[in-house]
């Protein structure tokens, strides 16, 4: 689904990230832990093609097609979507709309909103006065709608609140897996597609885990990747030695 090949990244001149290496395929969630500044969401950036990303060597391949100098729009309609951690509110279109442009149907919208609770705040100019969980879950619903094959979520636990984080969760699970922990059916989105999607989840605490059964996790440290592992064990081992262990693992790695 996507193939990372030494990528190496700058923003304003600065090299964000370096020699990076990466695969998921399709049908796989991976994982993606790192400290604050080490070049996780540059990394979404890159990979979804925003113009202050600038790939200076290496190449990203998605569904076999090289797509590194491809815009954002082309690459969102070859099947990329991605929920950002601080999206901007949108005054003047309400999310109805948004829905709409990310390729809901009419008949489709109320139930794609109700999968998330979300009806309510269907004819709210998008993300305006939404509290932190509200704005997660607008996210969710633009990418039930867009049905992309494959989805980054930047660190979609943060600035949620334990009510909402559960539902957050099972949503993200379904999106991946088509599959609902609860009792609560979701509707309408499982049948637009039966495809195999991939995922690439950053996350700081590791509370999404408790929700998405990811299949494999990375570290990224200093803007590359210091090691792939179980996300279970890597998040147990980053819970009891911090970073510093994945530093001596890159220097081990780089002697």
């Amino acid at each position: 689904m996507l193939i990372i090949e030494d990528l190496k990244v700058e923003v304003q001149g600065k090299t964000i990230l370096e020699h990076i290496d990466l695969e998921v395929p399709p049908g796989k969630t991976y994982i993606l832990f790192g400290p604050n500044g080490s070049g996780k969401t540059s990394l979404l950036m890159a990979i979804m093609g925003f113009s202050g990303y600038k790939v200076v060597k290496g190449k990203i391949c998605f569904k076999g097609e090289d797509i590194t100098n491809l815009p954002i729009n082309e690459r969102a309609r070859m099947g990329i979507g991605m929920s950002f951690q601080r999206p901007p509110s949108i005054d003047g279109v309400k999310v109805r709309d948004i829905l709409k442009i990310c390729g809901a149907k009419d008949d489709e919208v109320n139930e794609l909103a109700s999968n998330v609770h979300f009806l309510e705040f269907m004819d709210r100019d998008v993300n305006v006065g939404f509290s932190g969980g509200e704005i997660k879950r607008s996210e969710l619903l633009q990418l039930m709608a867009q049905s992309p094959d494959l989805l980054l979520f930047d660190e979609p636990e943060s600035g949620v609140d334990l009510e909402n984080i559960s539902l957050i969760g099972n949503a993200i699970n379904y999106l991946l897996k088509g599959i609902s922990q609860g009792k609560r059916e979701y509707c309408t989105y499982k049948e637009r597609s039966t495809r195999k999607r991939s995922g690439l989840i950053i996350t700081h605490t590791g509370h999404i885990l408790n929700y998405v059964d990811a299949d494999m996790a990375n570290v990224l440290y200093n803007g590359r990747i210091a090691c792939q592992g179980n996300p279970r064990e890597i998040l147990r081992g980053i819970s009891v030695h911090g970073y510093g262990e994945c530093i001596r693992c890159l220097n081990n790695c780089n002697k």
